[in-house]
């Protein structure tokens, strides 16, 4: 089921997400991975990895992408259907 967001709203469900999402941000700011990493001092190199794998930074290394893109993280709730509040959840 697809939400119906604003065009400028991107919704991220899964980490499996992640990496296309940070590509198509980066794109809509028009910017180049070495622009970008520029801007968080890091090596084009490891910004190319980054948006691979966005797992291998840490939550605030994230942000700090996010910042440089010019992108703000909202976290909201959502409802949760009754079938789903008590299922177990993956392995923490």
């Amino acid at each position: 089921m697809k939400a119906n967001l604003p065009v400028d709203t991107l919704l991220l469900q899964s980490p499996a997400q992640l990496p296309a999402h940070l590509k198509s941000l980066r794109k809509t700011r028009k910017l180049t991975q070495t622009q970008l990493a520029k801007r968080l001092g890091i090596g084009q190199s490891r910004l190319a990895d980054i948006e691979k794998h966005p797992e291998t930074v840490s939550s605030a290394q994230l942000l700090d992408l996010f910042a440089a893109l010019g992108v703000e993280v909202l976290l909201r709730l959502k409802p949760t259907p009754k079938h789903i509040e008590n299922r177990p959840r993956g392995e923490w």
